[in-house]
């Protein structure tokens, strides 16, 4: 294609910084054609994206301490009882400190009940 059939909404292809190939006579090259500018893209510049969590099974042993201690109040307080304070200790062993200590805590209000509560009160 000719210069003189060039469109004025057709822009040249880059040349990155190279020197053309021939001069326009009539017109200087901007120096901003002639450069190539770019960021370094750095770990810092990155957005903080949350990752995703691994399954915690401590999580899994503090809700069935949980539980095991709502149940033991109804049925077998003994044996669940204590179920669900070995549980209990086993969450807060695996990081679930909440968890572990409110299936402890029932646990132990269960066997409570259960020894020193109930037969009173039959």
């Amino acid at each position: 294609m000719q210069d003189h059939d060039k469109n004025d909404q057709v822009q040249d292809a880059p040349n990155h910084g190279q020197r053309p190939k021939h001069e326009h006579p009539d017109s200087t090259l901007d120096s901003k054609r002639m450069e190539e500018f770019s960021a370094e893209l750095t770990n810092a510049d990155l957005p903080d994206i949350e990752e995703e969590k691994s399954f915690n099974p401590g999580t899994l042993y503090g809700w069935g301490s949980i539980l095991l201690a709502i149940i033991s109040f109804f049925t077998w307080p003994v044996v669940l009882g204590a179920a669900s304070i070995v549980f209990g200790f086993v969450a807060r062993s695996r990081g679930t400190n909440i968890l572990g200590l409110i299936g402890i805590i029932a646990g132990a209000l269960s066997l409570i009940s259960a020894f020193f509560v109930i037969p009173f009160l039959s």
